[in-house]
């Protein structure tokens, strides 16, 4: 497997970061979109919604490339 920490400053960083940084950026993108195209006044509980939303955008992330 070519996955490894990394060292910063003596912190040992996982490489499941870059996922949840890239997932996180996926998701504000896809809200901006809801929230542009009006579906957003669907949404019931927007956190909920959210959470729900990060999950299920980091998932498919870690599903695609294959590598965990």
């Amino acid at each position: 497997m070519g996955l490894r920490e990394w060292s910063l400053g003596g912190v040992l960083l996982s490489p499941f970061l870059i996922y949840a940084l890239l997932a996180l950026l996926l998701t504000g993108v896809l809200r901006l979109g809801l929230a542009r195209f009006g579906a957003s006044r669907w949404i019931w509980h927007e956190a909920l919604f959210d959470c729900a939303l990060y999950v299920c955008v980091l998932a498919a992330l870690v599903a695609l490339t294959g590598r965990w």
